[in-house]
């Protein structure tokens, strides 16, 4: 599958699944957290790749692409030797984050309900 293109077979128009399908994949969200995390408003491909220590280099540029892709961050590459590149997150990712916080505050009230749960059933 094209990593630009996602579509449903039966609703190809579908805005949710087309979005969620891209922003909710193992990587995107946690790439947004720590870019808003960061102390700078723009940071370097190996400071971001350091503070998510297991992602894989590959996997980090796909990821940005792809949020780059979707208007999520900005790629600034400035003429340098070597070149120097820096992301940041745009105003449609920032108008985003307040939905962000709130999944991080409902999953940090419900994390230990959820554990008992998965460990029950895993028990069955």
């Amino acid at each position: 599958m094209n990593r630009t293109m996602v579509e449903d077979a039966l609703f190809p128009d579908c805005p949710i699944r087309n979005i969620l399908a891209r922003l909710c994949n193992k990587w995107s969200l946690l790439v947004i957290y720590t870019l808003n995390k960061a102390d700078k408003e723009r940071i370097r491909f190996k400071e971001l790749q350091r503070e998510i220590p297991d992602i894989s280099q590959k996997m980090l540029t796909v990821t940005l692409r792809t949020l780059e892709d979707d208007g999520y961050v900005t790629r600034t590459v400035y003429p340098e030797v070597p070149p120097r590149v820096e992301y940041a997150l745009t105003p449609r990712t920032y108008s985003l984050l307040p939905h962000i916080n709130a999944l991080i505050g409902w999953a940090l009230e419900n994390k230990d309900d959820i554990m008992k749960d998965r460990k029950k059933a895993f028990r069955k």
